[in-house]
């Protein structure tokens, strides 16, 4: 593959194709540095991503066939890591689970991503982020008060609690196996994922310090200084006053009055007086007010717009690649950065594994 100084240069990592959370761990791998070959279903995943899908080589093999598989298992034999997202059983039925390729390479981190995890009672049954995040206490806290539960897009679940988790789960048996010079299995469950997302919320508690009920909880938008106001032309903008010394500079530049506060009791009141005042100029208005202030308000962007914003521009948060703008290699090092690679010929990269196999 493209030589890379990238932190993980070096890496080499075996991803059997799946859907949301292994493309986009894999993903990040590549973008760091290692070397990532995807082995590919005849006729694909069905969701082909420009963007997700960078910097891998691909090989297309069918494991329906003792062929495919005994290719398969060959180039898993000269990984480092492996990421497959199948459903629990699926990989062993192929012969090619933890026990059979761990016997082979050793020295193997076998990284294993589903919703439910290798096992307990819904391990084998189908799911999506929303029905993982139904069963972790995190979707009943999202929306408002006598609505149904607003799906936050896959975010929270596919991508935070699945593929975040699987990556830091494989570098944490990387950097084992440096002692112990032996690999592992890591069973990344995106309800185990979700569910520890939700620590800081279940050690405020006990302390009632936070609530989880939509009328009561303050990071869920039931609070005046924490929420999203509609404007005259139909944008909105997001408020994030909590502590008071933002909610001063948020109240003195809207000239709010006396009533305004961000007691419980006044919630409702204070409310209403934000939506009214939001709702008399546009958006544009707003962000130019509160622009350069800790007031933290900002205007609520589409995708489009946010590629475009001055602060994404100065830091390069996006890159052009493949004649499409991309999200950039993230999080920065200052040394060793990581970089968007061009795809590769799967069969060059699995000659490249074959001539060196250490």
């Amino acid at each position: 593959m493209t030589a890379s100084n990238g932190p993980l240069s070096g890496l080499r990592v075996v991803e059997f194709a799946s859907i949301g959370p292994g493309p986009y761990c894999a993903m990040l791998f590549a973008d760091m540095g290692a070397d990532v070959l995807r082995i590919e279903r005849p006729g694909g995943n069905g969701w082909p991503n420009p963007i997700m899908d960078r910097g891998r080589a691909s090989l297309t093999i069918d494991l329906g066939t003792a062929e495919g598989r005994a290719q398969a298992a060959d180039i898993a034999a000269l990984a480092d890591v492996l990421i497959e997202g199948l459903r629990p059983g699926v990989m062993e039925r192929l012969d090619l689970g933890p026990e059979t390729m761990l016997a082979r390479n050793p020295r193997l981190v076998y990284g294993r991503m589903t919703g439910w995890g290798q096992e307990g009672p819904l391990a084998r049954t189908a799911g999506h982020d929303i029905t993982y995040l139904a069963l972790t206490g995190a979707l009943a806290a999202i929306g408002r008060p006598g609505e149904p539960a607003v799906a936050p897009l896959n975010l929270l679940g596919d991508f935070g609690g699945g593929a975040l988790f699987l990556a830091f789960g494989i570098m944490a048996a990387l950097h084992e196996r440096q002692r112990s010079g032996v690999g592992q299995v890591v069973d990344a469950a995106i309800v185990d994922g979700v569910t520890s997302m939700m620590s800081m919320f279940m050690g405020l508690l006990p302390a009632g310090l936070i609530s989880l009920d939509r009328s009561e909880n303050f990071l869920g938008g039931a609070a005046p200084y924490y929420r999203c106001y509609r404007c005259a032309d139909g944008r909105e903008v997001a408020v994030g006053a909590i502590e008071p010394q933002f909610w001063r500079v948020l109240c003195e530049r809207l000239a709010a009055p006396a009533f305004v506060t961000q007691d419980r009791a006044g919630w409702p009141e204070s409310i209403a007086w934000f939506e009214a005042t939001f709702a008399r100029r546009p958006a544009a208005h707003w962000t130019a007010l509160f622009d350069g202030s800790d007031a933290c308000v900002a205007p609520v962007l589409t995708l489009e717009e946010a590629q475009e914003h001055e602060h994404h521009r100065a830091r390069h948060t996006y890159a052009a690649a493949g004649g499409l703008e991309q999200p950039a290699p993230a999080p920065r090092l200052s040394r060793t950065p990581g970089r968007i690679r061009p795809q590769e010929a799967g069969d060059a990269v699995l000659a490249a594994w074959a001539r060196d196999p250490d």
